[in-house]
C-alpha cells in the first residue's frame, strides 16, 4: 500500500512524534509498503504527487528534513500559518491510508481526524469524537465516573478564578496538578505542600487555561493497550526516581517496565476489563492505551486514555504486543488493518 506516516507538528511532543513516525515508517517499509514520512505542519514542497511513494526511500533523511524546521515553530505560529503544511493534504489524498504518528494537542484532539473525515482520507486510530473526549482529561474523568470506570477524585480549575487550598477542593496532600489537554506528562506536578500546590497551579496554567487537580494515588503504575476492542497484556511502569514524567518516559534506563506485569490473574483480568470499559466509554476506535494506578489495597484507578500512544519499539504498546509474540512491524501492520476495517 501507499502510506503517509504523518508526524511532527507543533505540540510539546513534536520530537517524540518524529521518533515514532520514523520507526513506524521503517517498519512499514520492511513489510513491503511504500511508506513516506511527512511533517503535518511544515509538509515537504519537494514531494510530487506523481512519485510521492517511491520504491526506494531514505526515512532517516526525511526525519532530518523535518527536524530542520524545529527552530521555526514559534515564528510559524506567530505568522498564523495554516495548520496543514505544503503538499500534506494533496499527498494524503493519494495514499491508501495515513498512519497518524502525531502526539499532543493538534494531533490527538480530534481536529486532524475531523478534517480527514471531511476530505475522505483514511487514517489510523480513533475518530474525531473519541480523540477529543480522551484528550480532555477533565471531560474524560467525568465520563469515567458516569460509566463506572474508577478514577481519582478531583476538580477542574479555569484560569482567572480564585484558587482555594487543597482542602477546599477535597483532594488533600499530596495531589496531582496537570493541564487538562496535555500529553507526555508535560506540565504535570505532584504537590506535597500548600505552597507547592499554589506554585504547581500557576505553572500548569502557563500551559493551558484549564487544569485538573486530583488526589494522588500512592502505589504502582500500569498501562493496558486496547486494540480492536481487545485488551493486551498489562505492563507495569516503575520509574527509578520520581514519577512517570517526560524524562522517565523517554530517557533510556530511567524506568523499569515489566510485561506481563507481576500481578495476580484476577487483578490482570480486572484491569483489562476496566481498560476496555474506558475505551468504550470514551467512544474510542481501533487502538488506544489506558493508564492506571493501583494502591496498596489493590484498588485500581484509571488516569487517562492515550489515543495515539508512542510507537517506538520500546514504547509501552509495542512491548505489550511483543508479549503476545508480535514484532514491532507486525503491530504496525495490525494497527493499519484494524483501522481500515472502519
Amino acid at each position: 500500500m501507499n502510506i503517509v506516516v504523518l508526524a511532527g507538528g507543533i505540540s510539546t511532543e513534536r520530537e517524540i512524534s518524529i521518533v515514532s513516525g520514523t520507526q513506524v515508517c521503517k517498519a512499514l517499509r520492511e513489510k513491503g509498503h511504500r511508506a513516506i514520512l511527512m511533517d503535518v505542519y511544515f509538509g515537504n514542497v519537494e514531494i510530487q504527487p506523481a512519485n510521492a511513494f517511491p520504491e526506494n526511500y531514505d526515512t532517516d533523511a526525511a526525519a532530518a528534513y523535518m527536524r530542520g524546521f524545529d527552530g521555526n515553530i514559534e515564528a510559524a505560529k506567530a505568522a498564523q500559518k495554516e495548520f496543514f503544511g505544503p503538499k500534506v493534504l494533496e499527498i494524503c489524498r493519494e495514499a491508501d491510508v495515513v498512519f497518524l504518528a502525531l502526539h499532543g494537542e493538534n494531533g490527538e484532539n480530534g481536529k486532524v481526524q475531523a478534517a480527514f473525515d471531511l476530505l475522505g482520507i483514511v487514517y489510523t486510530g480513533s475518530g474525531y469524537l473519541g480523540s477529543a473526549l480522551a484528550m480532555d482529561k477533565a471531560l474524560s474523568k467525568k465520563l469515567f465516573r458516569e460509566g463506572g470506570v474508577p478514577t481519582p477524585g478531583g476538580v477542574t480549575l479555569h484560569q482567572g478564578e480564585t484558587v482555594k487550598s487543597t482542602a477546599g477542593y477535597n483532594v488533600g496532600l499530596p495531589c496531582v496538578v496537570k493541564p487538562s489537554c496535555g500529553g507526555s506528562s508535560v506540565g504535570v506536578f505532584i504537590a506535597e505542600t500548600e505552597e507547592a500546590f499554589q506554585a504547581a497551579v500557576a505553572e500548569a496554567f502557563s500551559y493551558e487555561s484549564e487544569i485538573v487537580v486530583e488526589s494522588y494515588i500512592k502505589g504502582r503504575e500500569f498501562s493496558v493497550g486496547v486494540v480492536d476492542g481487545e485488551a493486551y497484556p498489562v505492563i507495569e511502569i516503575a520509574p527509578i526516581e520520581g514519577f512517570y514524567d517526560y524524562k522517565n518516559k523517554y530517557q533510556a534506563g530511567s524506568t523499569i517496565e515489566t510485561c506481563p506485569a507481576e500481578i495476580s490473574a484476577e487483578q490482570t483480568a480486572r484491569m483489562q476489563e476496566y481498560a476496555v470499559l474506558a475505551y468504550n466509554v470514551l467512544k474510542l476506535e481501533n487502538y488506544a492505551r489506558v493508564d492506571f494506578m493501583m494502591d496498596d489495597n489493590g484498588d485500581m484507578y484509571c488516569l487517562e486514555a492515550n489515543t495515539l500512544p508512542g510507537m517506538t519499539p520500546t514504547s509501552l504498546l509495542p512491548q505489550e504486543a511483543a508479549a503476545l509474540g508480535m514484532t514491532f512491524a507486525d503491530l504496525c501492520e495490525k494497527l493499519i488493518q484494524v483501522s481500515l476495517k472502519k
